[in-house]
Formats: structure tokens, C-alpha cells, sequence
């Protein structure tokens, strides 16, 4: 996968979409619920869609709105929905295009609340699934074979940091007439999925997309549909075939407002999408400082902590992943790396110790994060399911933020001292 972002046009892009040149240069926010209508006739045609007006605002909001085109932009696809959360975002998606007996596709480790969402919750309402490695393809080919509806992979896994061959499983995906959705958290401006072929891409906006943790959000982009053997009109899908056929190359989105956002009302408040693009603005700059930051502090603590604490990053010879990190991942694979101290007891020790490095259960902030994996966010996981993941009870999870990277390793090593 040859792919180099232009962080240059990134920049520019970001810096003056969120904006405005006349007028306020800052995005405005637009809080009402409701919108009146100049008449029967208009408010007819806003709820039969002919009419781009707000309807509501669990169905569209104007603040939302600008968030959408400017991701959407970003990302390469055609539309976007914002919604209260990342997994807002990926549970609209699943219940708008999943009934009773369809079947998912989880490829690699995933954050925990992805897992109990297709473990537990989907699995409620007869929504089935299987996982598989991110390198088992011949698993991939078995299962695309007979006819499942949705593959579900991360970019980047968290915490297990194993990288997928992106092109290769979406290649395979429209090979067998089946939407892929990707979860790009980890990865905003590194990675273009839908450019790359992909049906949705999803992200916890709350992360990078803001980077200051003031503003809890998600949003799903979506792709053009294709006029020509659009995979959607594959008999799997008849269900939405209504939709498909009336609203063309955008139907995606339609798709997921009447069949999910309508229904469960997981849609983003104006401001938190007007906190979220003022972050956005910073996006590319944080991008390139902490994929650069992340790289240098792996590689110090690689080096210098004691042989009991293991780092794992793919830019490090030793991982799994190293290969594939420098063919596909050039710009880097994200804030995250993880430390494991052997032990629960260690890895408190060394959290404990921190001085500057937050304690918190969050990613992709502008400082550096840490915490304890299976006494938090998989505390409630059985040990096969924390072994599939790639956590066990020495693993601490660290997010790279924009101190100095110097700084950021050495209060790990000062921590590591009174382990």
C-alpha cells in the first residue's frame, strides 16, 4: 500500500473549513431541537428529504452538519453522520444495516466496548458473529464465502497494536459483495479507507479528531455508491433495497438516519460537534507531533527500561508488525503504544509512580494518557476473550500526547525505578 499523507494540504484544508472568512471565523453553534417551517408544503418536503432543511435535531443539526461535510472531506467520502459517541457510531451503523440472523466479521483485537457490543449486545437481538487474526485470510475468504453482511476491523487495534493489510481484506470485502467498515480512531489523515475502497469509516471523535477531551462524540463517513455493480443490491441486503434504489449514491446515509438514528436517537449535540471542530483545526499539526513522538519514546523505553517491562510498538524490530509498519504505515500508526510489566502489581507500581503522565481511559488526548487494561476496560472479560484481544494483567495501555518526548520517557523510567 503506497500511501504518504500530504500533511501540508491537511493544514490548509482543516484550518480554514471550520471557519469562516466573512463573517464569524469561528464555526457557530446552532442549539435548538427545533426548526419551524414557512409552510405544510416545505414541511413536507424536509420529511420526505426533498428539501435540505433541519427536521429535528435528532435527525440534523447545522452545527452537526458543517462537522460532517468537513470529515467527510477529510476522509474521501461522500456524506458523514455525527453522533454522541464512537460507538454511536458503530452501533447506528450495525443497526441500521443488521437484522435477526446476519452475521459479522470481527477482524483482530478491538476495543472493549466494540467487543461487548457484537459479544453481548447484538448477540441479544440474534445478530451473530465470528473473529479471526488480522493475517488469517484464508478464514476471511471462508467466511466472506457464504454470504455474511458486515466486516468490522480497526485500523490499528487497541491495545493489541496489530496492523491489518488494509487494501488486501477490502479488496477481498468487494470481491464478495460485502460492506467493510473500519474503525480509523487511531489513525485520522494516516489512513483513507474509503479511498481506498472501503464502504464506512468510523471514529471516537473524542480522540484525535478533538485531542482535548472536552467534547464526547463520534461520526461514520460513508462512501459513494456505485451506479455499477453496487454490492448493496446484493440479495444479503434486500431489506434496504427500497432505500438504495430511491436515494442513489448518498443512500448510505439515509439508510442510517431512518433505520437507526430516527429510532434509537444516538445523535451529536451542537456543542460538542462545535468543541469537536475546534480541535479539528489542530488535527494535522497534532497528527505529524505525535506520530513522530510516539516512535522516539518507544524506542528510548525499548532501550532503557528494565528487561521485566516488554514495549511493544510496530516500530520496534522485535513486533510482528514491523514489516508491515514500514510499507503501509509511513506516517506513522497512531498515539498508542503499550507497556507489560508481567504482573498486576507491577503495572500499578509503575502507574502509581507516574508524575506527569494522566491516568485516564481515554486515547489520542493532547497529553499523555495510561491505564491498566484488564482492571478497567476489560475487567469484565473472561481470560480467552482477553487473550484473543491481546490483553493480559500486565498491560498498560499508553496514548503519546504532545509533551516533549524526552520527558514523556523519562517519567516512565523514573516510574519503572520502584517496580
Amino acid at each position: 500500500m503506497d500511501h504518504v499523507t500530504d500533511f501540508n494540504y491537511f493544514n490548509t484544508l482543516l484550518v480554514h473549513s471550520v471557519g469562516s472568512n466573512i463573517g464569524p471565523i469561528a464555526p457557530t453553534i446552532v442549539p435548538s431541537a427545533a426548526y419551524g417551517y414557512i409552510d405544510a408544503q416545505e414541511a413536507e418536503g424536509i420529511f420526505a428529504a426533498e428539501i435540505n432543511k433541519p427536521l429535528y435535531a435528532r435527525v440534523g443539526n447545522p452545527t452537526n452538519a458543517k462537522l460532517e461535510n468537513i470529515i467527510a472531506q477529510m476522509e474521501g467520502g461522500i456524506g458523514a453522520i455525527a453522533t454522541s459517541s464512537g460507538m454511536g457510531a458503530i452501533a447506528m451503523v450495525c443497526t441500521a444495516l443488521l437484522s435477526v440472523e446476519d452475521e459479522i466479521l470481527c477482524i483482530g483485537g478491538f476495543f472493549g466496548g466494540t467487543y461487548s457490543l457484537v459479544n453481548e449486545t447484538l448477540a441479544r437481538f440474534g445478530v451473530r458473529h465470528t473473529r479471526c487474526d488480522v493475517n488469517d485470510f484464508a478464514h476471511i475468504q471462508k467466511v466472506l464465502q457464504r454470504g455474511i453482511q458486515l466486516v468490522m476491523f480497526e485500523s490499528v487495534g487497541n491495545p493489541s497494536l496489530s496492523l491489518p493489510d488494509v487494501q488486501k481484506i477490502i479488496d477481498l470485502c468487494n470481491q464478495y459483495h460485502t460492506i467493510v467498515m473500519i474503525d480509523n480512531t487511531a489513525t485520522p489523515l494516516l489512513l483513507r479507507p474509503l479511498t481506498m475502497g472501503a464502504d464506512i469509516v468510523v471514529h471516537s471523535s473524542t480522540k484525535n479528531i478533538s485531542g482535548h477531551s472536552a467534547a464526547l462524540g463520534g461520526i461514520a463517513v460513508f462512501r459513494a455508491l456505485r451506479e455499477d455493480n453496487e454490492k448493496l443490491l446484493h440479495e444479503k441486503y434486500k431489506a434496504i433495497h427500497k432505500i438504495v434504489k430511491k436515494m442513489g449514491k448518498k443512500a448510505l446515509i439515509p439508510i442510517c438516519k431512518k433505520r437507526a438514528i430516527r429510532d434509537y436517537g444516538m445523535t451529536a449535540n451542537a456543542f460538542g460537534s462545535f468543541m469537536t471542530m475546534i480541535g479539528l483545526e489542530t488535527l494535522s499539526l497534532r497528527v505529524q507531533r505525535v506520530n513522530q513522538s510516539v516512535e522516539k519514546v518507544a524506542l528510548l523505553l525499548n532501550e532503557k527500561l528494565p528487561k521485566t517491562v516488554s514495549v511493544n510498538h510496530p516500530c520496534l524490530p522485535s513486533s510482528p508488525d514491523y514489516a508491515r509498519y514500514q510499507s503501509d504505515f509511513s506516517d506513522g500508526c497512531g498515539p498508542l503504544l503499550t507497556l507489560n510489566c508481567g504482573t498486576k502489581k507491577k503495572a500499578f507500581a509503575l502507574l502509581n509512580h507516574l508524575k506527569m503522565v494522566i491516568q485516564t481511559a481515554n486515547i489520542g488526548d493532547n497529553r499523555t494518557l495510561a491505564l491498566h487494561m484488564t482492571s478497567t476496560i476489560y475487567s469484565d472479560f473472561d481470560e480467552k476473550a482477553c487473550q484473543f484481544l491481546g490483553v493480559d494483567e500486565g498491560l498498560i495501555r499508553v496514548s503519546i500526547g504532545l509533551e516533549d518526548p524526552e520527558s514523556i520517557a523519562e517519567d516512565f523510567l523514573q516510574a519503572a525505578t520502584h517496580i
